[in-house]
């Protein structure tokens, strides 16, 4: 087995976006909105952690390559109940991004989380209603 062998796929411009959800408290997105968090904006602080971790896929999954990524963005829309996430990865590879925008995504939601979890902890520690759901590949293109 081991990594797929790409040697011979042409160099070409692919791209891909992936989305996902973390649902909050109502009380925890009031405060996140009005720069209330103790740890600083969980929005900076998520893009630069997607960005690196999307740099780093290669590291993280073994059959991943290490590819040269020319852009990495980082969006956040606020509802309600929830913020929705999205990667887009972008390169002129061998090899599509989609587990890079992925990877992006994943750890941007991982950081707003770590980011509010004093907020979101019931009285005994745990996290009742935190949740990050609907992780997928929005769409990808290549040529």
């Amino acid at each position: 087995m081991g990594m797929v062998d790409v040697t011979e796929k042409p160099v070409i411009k692919r791209q891909a976006e992936a989305g996902g959800r973390i649902y909050l408290s109502p009380d925890t997105i009031r405060k996140i909105k009005q720069g209330q968090i103790k740890k600083g904006d969980p929005f900076l602080v998520a893009e630069v952690a997607a960005m690196n971790a999307s740099k780093q896929t290669h590291l993280l999954i073994p059959h991943c390559h290490q590819i040269p990524l020319d852009m990495v963005q980082v969006t956040f829309d606020v509802s309600e109940v929830c913020i929705e996430a999205r990667c887009i990865a972008r390169t002129h590879g061998r090899t599509g991004v989609e587990m890079e925008a992925l990877v992006g995504v994943s750890i941007a939601l991982n950081t707003i989380w770590d980011m509010v979890k004093y907020l979101e902890k019931d009285e005994n520690g745990q996290y009742p209603s935190t949740r990050i759901t609907d992780i997928i590949v929005i769409g990808k293109e290549k040529g």
